[in-house]
Order: structure tokens, then C-alpha cells, then sequence
């Protein structure tokens, strides 16, 4: 936890809920500002008082672009390292309604799919998170529900005072900068862009629970495809496809571009896998590696 104040009420919230313990806290010290150290110290404290855990992670981050995405990976993989050390379950974050908005809006902002658009689950998986299939390590966002400023009331009310992270309104930052348009939209309501992902991720699941059930043929050594599916149903049968027969997980406009082709009764590669669409079925194989001079 950072400390600032969503980060602070899911630790009161926590502790008022598991006031014996059974689980522990940890804040990532990124170096990247004077005052990190300092902050990381102020939780510790906090945490000693109520007599939880804490643990400061401190991972070394040169500046450049993309600051903040290059920080948000460097603090996942520190933290899921944290987790299976300590022996914790899962991964807790703070992430709530306004987080939430905020993140379809930006989405939306980039031509998002379903998948993009659903935005942030209650139960995911930790990003990065690299071990085997079946040993993924879960990520809970229990206050999802929950609006900013009843996070910050939360803190008021407990007496304790949050760090306020100037990065957090630095218009450099895309987040920063729709976080201040909507400050001076009122009438955009949060709660209900929040619920609408919530909606949008309950179609992405009917969506996988479709394409699971559309058969995929063998044929020739690989796989055959009928493809007179809607396109976003089609799109979701392809990663099966992809999978099946090995290859590497293929971004969504890179999948779309594929199907698009194939369509147009092309032959194209994704992701080491060669789809041949110039007749009914579409056929896939794997791909010959690249020859190397």
C-alpha cells in the first residue's frame, strides 16, 4: 500500500474485517521521488500501531517514458514475488469505482474491444504473473463498489492522516489528465460507468462461454474452422485455435487484422500460426520456423 488515501481504507477496512490478522501488507518504494522512503516509513508505522505486518519493497526504476506503466510492472512483479515468499493467497488492491471509470473511459479513448472495455475484475490474475498454467497467483480488488471520496471518509474517520502523491495530479500523466476533466464534470456518474464495466464483463464471459461450444475440425495435420461466425464470435474461436495448436498469445488488433484477412480469403501467420482462408474451411497449421542465414 501506498499510503495515500484508497490504499489506507482498504487497510482500515481489512482490519476491521480480519482483526486478528491473516494478512499482511506491503508498499513498493519506486525511488523515483525524495519523499518515497519517508512515505514507506509513515505506513510502516501505521501498521506497527495495529500490529500488522508491513514490508517495504524497494525496486530500483530509472525515468524515461512510460514511466508509469514500466512502475506498474516493476510493483506487480515485486509484489506477486512478496506474496508466494510470505505464503499469502492472493494479491489485494485498492482499485475502486472511480479507478474504474477513469479506466473505460481511457479505453474507450483507444477503440477498446469487449474484452478491454469489461476494465478491471474483481478477480483476476496478477499481471505479469509467469509460472506454470494452474499456479497463477489471484488479484482481489474487494472495493470496486466503492466511490473516492467514501474511501477518503473512511480515513477521516479513523483519525489518520493519507499521503497525498503529486504524481497522482500531474497532467503528464494520462490518468492525471482525465482525472481532471472529470473533476469539472459532475454529471458524468462515476458509480454508473462503473457499473456499465461490470455489465460489459459479464457479455465478455458469455462471449468465451460461446465460442467454447463452436466446434473446431482436424484436418491435415492441424485444424479447420467454418467460418460463417458474427466477427466477434469468430475472433474469440481463433485464440482457441492459436492455443490448441501452441502459438504465442496474440494482442486483439493483431487477432482482428488476422481474421480480417482470412476472411478476405487471404493465407496470413499470428502468432506462429499459418490460417489459410482461401476456402471453406479455413485450415491451420503451424507455422515452419524462420530460417535463419
Amino acid at each position: 500500500m501506498s499510503g495515500g488515501p484508497d490504499s489506507l481504507a482498504l487497510l482500515i477496512l481489512a482490519h476491521a474485517a480480519l482483526p486478528d490478522g491473516g494478512f499482511a501488507v506491503a508498499t513498493v518504494d519506486h525511488g523515483l521521488r525524495p519523499e518515497s522512503a519517508a512515505e514507506a516509513t509513515h505506513v510502516a508505522g501505521i501498521c506497527g500501531e495495529l500490529g500488522i505486518a508491513h514490508t517495504t519493497l524497494s525496486i530500483a526504476m530509472d525515468r524515461g517514458s512510460a514511466m508509469q506503466e514500466r512502475a506498474r510492472d516493476a510493483r506487480y512483479q515485486a509484489l506477486a514475488h512478496w506474496c508466494r515468499a510470505t505464503g499469502l493467497a492472493a494479491l489485494v488492491t485498492a482499485h475502486h469505482a472511480d479507478d474504474q471509470a477513469e479506466t473505460l473511459i481511457m479505453r474507450l479513448n483507444r477503440g477498446a474491444g469487449l474484452r478491454g472495455l469489461a476494465a478491471m475484475r474483481p478477480i483476476a490474475q496478477v499481471p505479469g504473473d509467469t509460472l506454470l498454467p494452474g499456479d497463477t497467483l489471484p488479484l482481489l480488488r474487494p472495493l470496486l463498489g466503492w466511490a473516492r471520496a467514501s474511501l477518503a471518509d473512511v480515513v477521516d474517520y479513523a483519525g489518520l492522516v493519507a499521503i497525498d502523491d503529486p504524481s497522482n495530479r500531474d497532467i503528464r500523466f494520462e490518468r492525471a489528465r482525465l482525472r481532471t476533466h472529470l473533476a469539472g464534470a459532475p454529471w458524468l456518474d462515476r458509480q454508473g460507468l462503473a457499473a456499465s464495466t461490470g455489465h460489459l464483463a459479464e457479455a465478455d464471459v458469455a462471449l468465451d462461454w460461446a465460442a467454447a461450444a463452436v466446434p473446431i475440425g482436424e484436418a491435415d495435420g492441424g485444424l479447420a474452422l467454418e467460418p460463417d461466425l458474427p466477427r466477434a464470435l469468430a475472433l474469440r474461436v481463433l485464440e482457441r485455435v492459436i492455443a490448441r495448436l501452441g502459438g504465442s498469445t496474440p494482442r486483439g488488433r493483431d487477432l482482428a487484422r488476422w481474421h480480417d484477412r482470412l476472411a478476405a480469403g487471404d493465407v496470413a501467420t499470428l502468432g506462429g500460426v499459418r490460417g489459410d482462408g482461401r476456402a471453406k474451411p479455413w485450415r491451420f497449421t503451424l507455422a515452419p520456423p524462420h530460417r535463419s542465414l
